[in-house]
């Protein structure tokens, strides 16, 4: 059983773009530039946000916040969404999520300019990913592949169970998973709360992606002698020996689970890393013009 470590391998990718970044620089191009929109004080995107301005420092980007309070208007943000769209200095930028209920998070999404949409979530960087078109790739599935990769795990003609089908990480990786390429080539069944088989369906598979958002979900009994397990949960549960009050918990029951895995992601230290990392890949491609001119 080989842990799959996604904090060192995000830490070696972010060397790596800051060494691109400033061969860009010398040769006189411009440094890559992410803005940040941050909506009310909600502890989780709080720490999100933070983490990504570090991570744009660690990779040697500029890097802007910009903070509302949660009574911001639906209008005001979408015109601050439009006067960073006309900002020839922004390459790429995000709109954190969740937003405050009285606002459109569909509307905010499809108002940014798709070609500054780090984050992939617009329909038409959704629409490319689907039939394998370059594009900006959500980042905790593009995080996921990456880790498929580095880590030489073989998809082709695998089975691979995805457990959710949320549009942020189930959709989007199912579609990745059977795309003409590696990672990929293999064979996907995407379960969620109505599937009737979905213990029979884990047992059966080569890969189990878990995104479904239910603390220790998988347990021993749904997964086959050397499968790979990726976790993708971060549920918090209360933890009073923390000074944080919580820890967080993956859909994975990692201590049973593990011993019958060929690979499995922890949590944390897994994928959570890799989705910080994917969105700096994004920004550099963005900086590079690389998908979009």
């Amino acid at each position: 059983m080989q842990i799959i470590d996604g904090k060192a391998t995000a830490a070696e990718i972010k060397k790596e773009i800051a060494a691109e970044v400033e061969e860009i620089v010398a040769h006189g191009g411009k440094r890559p530039h992410l803005a940040a929109i941050l909506v009310g004080h909600d502890g989780g995107s709080e720490t999100y946000v933070k983490n990504k301005v570090l991570a744009c420092e660690t990779c040697g980007f500029k890097s802007t916040l910009i903070r509302f309070e949660d009574t911001i208007t639906e209008d005001e943000l979408l015109a601050k969404v439009k006067e960073l769209n006309e900002d020839d200095d922004v390459d790429g930028f995000i709109v954190q999520l969740p937003l405050p209920k009285h606002i459109s998070e569909q509307k905010v999404i499809e108002a940014i300019d798709y070609k500054k949409d780090v984050d992939g979530f617009h329909p038409i960087n959704v629409g490319r990913m689907s039939i394998g078109l370059p594009c900006y790739i959500s980042a905790t599935p593009n995080g996921i592949l990456t880790l498929l990769s580095r880590y030489g795990i073989e998809t082709k003609g695998k089975k691979c169970v995805i457990l959710g089908r949320s549009n942020i990480v189930g959709k989007p990786m199912a579609s990745l998973m059977m795309q003409k390429r590696y990672p990929g080539d293999a064979t996907v069944t995407v379960c969620h709360s109505h599937s009737p088989n979905l213990k029979e369906e884990c047992r059966h598979a080569d890969i189990i992606i878990a995104a479904i958002g239910s603390p220790h979900f998988v347990t021993a009994d749904m997964v086959k002698e050397g499968a790979v397990v990726i976790d993708v949960g971060t549920t918090r549960v209360p933890d009073p020996t923390r000074k944080s009050g919580f820890r967080l918990c993956g859909d994975v029951n990692f201590n049973d689970v593990a011993p019958k895995c060929s690979f499995i992601s922890p949590v944390p230290g897994g994928v959570g890393p890799m989705t910080i990392c994917s969105l700096m890949k994004n920004t550099l491609s963005a900086g590079k013009k690389e998908f979009y001119k």
